[in-house]
């Protein structure tokens, strides 16, 4: 079988099915082949009504009594029914799917899966999905069946129908893996063919599982081989070797404000190693919010300036551009004063280049000129009139927020037949499963100590309806010590789909609640210069309450705010909640930091997970679990990780899949004879290269 066929070689498929395949991106046959089911379901596992226990249950058995009921509460509507089969009857609810009460004929038989649970005194079945008796029976000979998502118009049926209909073909699909040493027992002739056929037609919930063990495997080491390949091809290019002046860099330490934690110091010696070799660095800095990561990328652009080439800093918004400017300008000068006039080195001029930059054209010359050392900057550093004179070492803060096209062109703008030496700083910790996947190109730094004085952040779940009585005496307290508060919003304004509280609409309330302070409002939406003036007046302490988005994620340092409350922060990811949280406790008084929940419910496990733990790297595999690694990855890359199968806390299949990509990458001319594995890990290297 020839999987690189178009889909209109598929029995079934005529120009009109074709078309609504084309628009969901299943173009060939292995398209098709691959859009593997969501879960299975096991029909042998049917439970009488009568024997129902809470939890999830299939139920066989007819609909009846459906309607469709309209709550007083805004947008909900309830569909209600009662599923029977001989033994008994059960109540059966769906909330805001108002069709479901036309779905069904009352005559035929269907399985009913879902949460059997109590509810306002009462047991029901809820939300359950529900597949026709007739299907399954026609389709599953063991009562163990594929479900597949449906993709626009296209619906599950059509793929039991299409699959089917490719089902003899399936023991021709050829060998994808190579067979060579390393390989796991599993990774044998035929293995891809079975685990394809087994996906699709399994006979038990071991064939189901052994076919995801093997496509598993296949989705990791493509992932793994395609970071090996980016490695070795980032080794054929040059760079500029900036050799260590040990006397100079022992100088600047010496003189810094402060002492340099153990971290700070092993991942400052093995930039400045790197620096040194004529391969382009490709380091990644990671460290926990608040570890000191700035100050080791100044002394790398400090070394540069040292032998007389350019840095660039590249930060995903203004307020971060702004605020690294602002703190390197400052730690410069206080060096320059330290070392005093006739210090036989020179530190880096320093300018700032964002698209609020007044005088764009004068700096860019000077740029170009080489009159300026270090340019630090957003999206305007990658124009194409941005030129360097000598860029010898890039360095990308929070670069998952950068899509692999523009990390490209701040690297293009290096000398000719040069690549500059390349730094990556993330303050969301990555778990190891990343680093050994995604970010497998890249040599990593960790930064786990906090620099001396950091204060810990108390950290509490808190349901709206207690804010009055718990929040607001704290708020007011904290307010007295003329200290400052973040107040978090998820949206900006009203929206008809969103029930999250908008900034605008709890900035006024909280203006009625304390009427003697001042507040600010600060969102995405806004134009840069009232972005910079608001953030300028609450870091000068003229706003004490600042109601905002998540614009203050990254990056923004104002160690006078002592407090900040995350409203609806079940809507959040860890990873999020985590960075948020660091905006506080950053000087040198207590910090609190308040999860706002609403509803009756139990707080999530994510949520009660930030409450204990202030460790990002241990929240950062947490994240993985309950995520998967979406929040980490990015979603400005240009492709998708689209990893269907994989899960990247299976560490033993990573282990094997290393090993097997480690041993197959001794000779790399080998890979010329999987023309269909070269294809695909194309896509991988397209999406993880940073060169």
């Amino acid at each position: 079988m020839d999987l690189s066929s178009p889909i209109e070689e598929v029995k079934g498929v005529g120009p009109k099915t074709a078309a609504l395949l084309r628009r969901v991106n299943l173009c060939t046959v292995g398209d098709l082949i691959y859009c593997l089911p969501r879960i299975y379901e096991n029909y042998q596992t049917t439970t009488n009504i009568e024997d129902l226990h809470p939890g999830k249950v299939i139920i066989r058995g007819k609909i009846s009594d459906l309607h469709v009921v309209r709550t007083s509460r805004k947008r909900l509507t309830i569909t209600q029914g009662v599923i029977r089969d001989n033994t008994g009857a059960v109540r059966t609810v769906w909330f805001n799917q108002p069709y479901r009460a036309k779905q069904f004929d009352e005559k035929r038989e269907y399985y009913f899966t879902g949460k059997y649970e109590l509810k306002n005194g009462r047991y029901q079945l809820t939300s359950p999905s529900a597949t026709l008796v007739q299907d399954v029976e026609s389709t599953a000979s063991s009562g163990f069946q594929p479900i597949y998502s449906a993709k626009s118009a296209i619906k599950p049926q059509m793929f039991h129908k299409l699959i089917d209909g490719l089902r003899p073909q399936f023991a021709k699909i050829p060998d994808l893996l190579p067979l060579t040493k390393g390989k796991p027992d599993f990774v044998k002739q035929g293995s891809r063919a079975e685990a394809l056929y087994n996906s699709h037609f399994p006979e038990s919930p071991a064939d189901a599982e052994s076919a995801r063990e093997y496509l598993a495997y296949e989705e990791l080491f493509e992932l793994i081989l395609a970071a090996k390949l980016n490695k070795q091809e980032n080794q054929r290019l040059k760079s500029i070797p900036l050799p260590f002046q040990a006397e100079f860099t022992q100088c600047l330490v010496k003189y810094l404000p402060f002492r340099l934690t153990g971290a700070q110091r092993r991942a400052t010696w093995e930039i400045l190693q790197d620096l040194e070799r004529p391969l382009p660095m490709n380091r990644l800095l990671q460290g926990d919010v608040g570890s000191g990561k700035t100050i080791v990328a100044a002394l790398a652009a400090a070394q540069a300036t040292l032998h007389n080439y350019q840095t660039a800093l590249l930060a995903p918004t203004a307020i971060l551009a702004t605020q690294h400017f602002e703190d390197l300008s400052r730690l410069f000068r206080n060096l320059e004063r330290a070392l005093g006039p006739n210090a036989p080195w020179r530190l880096p001029r320093i300018a700032l280049l964002t698209g609020a930059t007044s005088n764009k054209r004068q700096l860019k010359a000077a740029v170009k000129n080489g009159e300026v050392d270090f340019v630090i900057g957003t999206h305007a550093l990658l124009t194409d009139d941005t030129n360097f004179y000598s860029l010898a070492l890039c360095i990308i803060d929070e670069q998952h927020r950068f899509g692999v096209g523009q990390r490209q062109k701040l690297l293009l703008k290096s000398p000719e037949n040069t690549a500059p030496h390349l730094l990556s700083m993330t303050a969301t910790p990555i778990p190891r499963s990343l680093q050994l996947t995604v970010f497998g190109d890249l040599d990593v730094s960790m930064l786990n100590e906090l620099p001396p004085g950091r204060q810990p952040i108390v950290t509490k779940i808190l349901s709206e309806i207690s804010q009055r009585e718990e929040l607001y005496p704290k708020m007011r307290e904290l307010l007295k010590k003329n200290q400052q508060i973040y107040w978090i919003c998820q949206v900006i304004e009203e929206k008809n789909a969103s029930t999250a509280t908008p900034v605008k609409i709890q900035a006024k309330k909280l203006q009625e609640i304390f009427p003697k302070v001042k507040i600010g409002i600060l969102h995405g939406k806004m134009k840069p210069e009232e972005k910079d003036k608001i953030m300028n007046d609450f870091v000068e302490n003229k706003i004490q309450l600042l109601v905002s988005t998540t614009v203050v994620e990254v990056g923004v340092n104002v160690p006078n705010a002592n407090m900040i409350i995350i409203q609806d922060s079940e809507n959040y990811g860890l990873a999020q909640l985590h960075q948020l949280r660091g905006r506080v406790g950053r000087g040198d008084q207590p910090a609190s930091c308040f999860l706002l929940t609403t509803g009756e419910g139990k707080p999530s496990k994510r949520l009660r997970e930030m409450e204990k733990s202030t460790d990002g790297f241990h929240l950062a595999e947490v994240d993985l679990k309950i995520r998967g690694p979406g929040e980490i990855y990015g979603s400005m890359q240009h492709g998708e990780l689209n990893l269907q199968i994989a899960s990247l806390n299976d560490t033993a299949l990573i282990s094997q899949a290393g090993l097997h990509a480690a041993q197959f990458i001794k000779d790399a001319e080998k890979l010329a004879a999987y023309p269909e594995l070269a294809r695909r890990i194309k896509r991988y290297q397209q999406i993880t290269t940073l060169n």
